[in-house]
Protein backbone atom coordinates (compact mmCIF):
# COMPACT_ATOMS: atom_id res chain seq x y z
CA UNK A 1 0.00 0.00 0.00
CA UNK A 2 1.75 2.90 -1.45
CA UNK A 3 0.89 6.52 0.15
CA UNK A 4 1.39 9.86 -0.96
CA UNK A 5 4.05 12.53 0.07
CA UNK A 6 1.08 14.58 1.33
CA UNK A 7 -0.45 12.05 3.35
CA UNK A 8 2.93 11.07 4.76
CA UNK A 9 3.93 14.75 5.41
CA UNK A 10 0.35 15.42 7.11
CA UNK A 11 1.27 12.11 8.70
CA UNK A 12 4.46 12.83 10.12
CA UNK A 13 3.75 16.49 10.70
CA UNK A 14 0.04 16.64 11.63
CA UNK A 15 -1.58 20.52 11.15
CA UNK A 16 -4.04 21.48 14.33
CA UNK A 17 -3.56 18.79 16.53
CA UNK A 18 -5.12 18.92 19.89
CA UNK A 19 -8.08 20.22 21.49
CA UNK A 20 -9.71 23.88 21.89
CA UNK A 21 -10.98 24.72 25.10
CA UNK A 22 -14.26 25.89 25.36
CA UNK A 23 -15.19 24.89 21.41
CA UNK A 24 -17.91 26.02 20.15
CA UNK A 25 -18.57 22.68 18.50
CA UNK A 26 -17.26 19.48 18.94
CA UNK A 27 -18.15 16.42 16.83
CA UNK A 28 -16.97 12.51 17.47
CA UNK A 29 -17.33 9.97 14.99
CA UNK A 30 -15.97 6.32 14.28
CA UNK A 31 -16.15 3.78 15.93
CA UNK A 32 -13.32 1.48 18.05
CA UNK A 33 -14.16 -1.29 16.28
CA UNK A 34 -12.44 -0.35 13.03
CA UNK A 35 -10.13 1.75 14.85
CA UNK A 36 -10.74 5.30 14.03
CA UNK A 37 -12.03 7.84 15.76
CA UNK A 38 -11.50 11.63 15.16
CA UNK A 39 -12.68 14.02 17.36
CA UNK A 40 -12.88 17.52 15.75
CA UNK A 41 -13.07 21.42 17.78
CA UNK A 42 -14.36 24.28 16.10
CA UNK A 43 -14.25 27.63 16.94
CA UNK A 44 -16.64 30.23 15.34
CA UNK A 45 -16.81 33.54 15.13
CA UNK A 46 -19.60 35.54 12.75
CA UNK A 47 -19.71 32.24 10.89
CA UNK A 48 -16.60 31.92 10.00
CA UNK A 49 -14.51 29.04 11.55
CA UNK A 50 -11.43 30.83 13.31
CA UNK A 51 -9.90 27.58 14.55
CA UNK A 52 -10.07 24.23 14.22
CA UNK A 53 -8.01 20.89 15.83
CA UNK A 54 -8.37 17.28 15.79
CA UNK A 55 -7.56 14.25 17.85
CA UNK A 56 -7.90 10.99 16.18
CA UNK A 57 -7.01 7.39 17.29
CA UNK A 58 -6.38 5.93 14.37
CA UNK A 59 -3.74 4.56 11.62
CA UNK A 60 -1.96 7.03 9.43
CA UNK A 61 -3.97 7.87 7.19
CA UNK A 62 -6.61 8.41 9.49
CA UNK A 63 -4.43 11.16 10.89
CA UNK A 64 -3.35 12.37 7.12
CA UNK A 65 -7.27 13.01 6.34
CA UNK A 66 -8.12 14.66 9.92
CA UNK A 67 -5.18 17.17 9.45
CA UNK A 68 -5.94 17.93 5.39
CA UNK A 69 -9.24 18.28 6.80
CA UNK A 70 -8.78 20.84 9.44
CA UNK A 71 -6.53 22.74 6.92
CA UNK A 72 -9.19 23.25 4.19
CA UNK A 73 -11.81 24.20 6.63
CA UNK A 74 -9.47 26.95 8.91
CA UNK A 75 -10.56 30.07 8.47
CA UNK A 76 -13.58 29.63 6.06
CA UNK A 77 -17.42 30.20 6.42
CA UNK A 78 -19.36 27.69 8.10
CA UNK A 79 -21.24 27.24 4.73
CA UNK A 80 -18.30 26.82 2.38
CA UNK A 81 -16.83 24.02 5.26
CA UNK A 82 -19.92 21.83 5.03
CA UNK A 83 -19.48 21.83 1.18
CA UNK A 84 -15.59 20.06 2.12
CA UNK A 85 -16.30 16.34 0.35
CA UNK A 86 -14.05 13.11 1.32
CA UNK A 87 -12.83 13.34 -2.06
CA UNK A 88 -11.85 17.03 -1.93
CA UNK A 89 -9.70 15.65 1.33
CA UNK A 90 -8.49 12.59 -0.98
CA UNK A 91 -7.75 14.73 -3.81
CA UNK A 92 -5.64 17.90 -1.61
CA UNK A 93 -3.66 14.46 -0.27
CA UNK A 94 -3.01 13.24 -3.87
CA UNK A 95 -5.00 10.19 -3.21
CA UNK A 96 -5.52 7.11 -0.73
CA UNK A 97 -5.30 3.82 -1.39
CA UNK A 98 -8.75 2.12 -1.58
CA UNK A 99 -8.83 0.23 1.65
CA UNK A 100 -8.06 3.93 3.19
CA UNK A 101 -11.14 5.82 1.41
CA UNK A 102 -13.08 5.65 4.64
CA UNK A 103 -10.34 7.77 6.81
CA UNK A 104 -11.21 10.36 4.19
CA UNK A 105 -15.30 9.84 4.90
CA UNK A 106 -14.88 10.21 8.99
CA UNK A 107 -12.68 13.31 8.08
CA UNK A 108 -15.88 15.06 6.32
CA UNK A 109 -18.62 13.10 8.74
CA UNK A 110 -16.13 14.73 12.17
CA UNK A 111 -16.56 18.32 10.45
CA UNK A 112 -20.36 17.93 10.28
CA UNK A 113 -21.08 16.84 13.57
CA UNK A 114 -18.59 19.63 15.02
CA UNK A 115 -21.18 22.09 13.42
CA UNK A 116 -24.01 20.50 14.21
CA UNK A 117 -23.05 20.36 17.66
CA UNK A 118 -22.29 24.04 16.91
CA UNK A 119 -26.32 25.13 16.33
CA UNK A 120 -27.21 22.40 19.06
CA UNK A 121 -25.60 24.83 21.45
CA UNK A 122 -27.00 27.98 19.73
CA UNK A 123 -30.51 26.16 20.13
CA UNK A 124 -30.73 26.05 16.27
CA UNK A 125 -31.81 22.47 14.55
CA UNK A 126 -28.49 21.53 12.39
CA UNK A 127 -30.61 18.55 10.41
CA UNK A 128 -31.80 21.51 7.95
CA UNK A 129 -28.27 22.75 7.88
CA UNK A 130 -25.84 20.01 8.09
CA UNK A 131 -28.06 16.98 7.55
CA UNK A 132 -27.59 13.75 9.71
CA UNK A 133 -24.74 12.56 10.69
CA UNK A 134 -24.29 9.33 10.44
CA UNK A 135 -21.91 7.11 12.82
CA UNK A 136 -19.44 4.98 11.59
CA UNK A 137 -21.27 3.88 8.16
CA UNK A 138 -18.13 3.99 5.76
CA UNK A 139 -16.26 1.10 7.57
CA UNK A 140 -16.58 -2.12 7.80
CA UNK A 141 -17.33 -3.12 11.30
CA UNK A 142 -20.98 -2.40 10.71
Amino acid sequence: MAYSEKVMDHFANPRNVGEIENADGIGEVGNSKCGDIMKMYIKVDNDIITDVKFKTFGCGAAIATSSMATELIKGKPIEEALKLTNKAVMEALDGLPPVKVHCSVLAEQAIKAAVSDYYKKKGIDPEPIVGTVPECTSCSCG
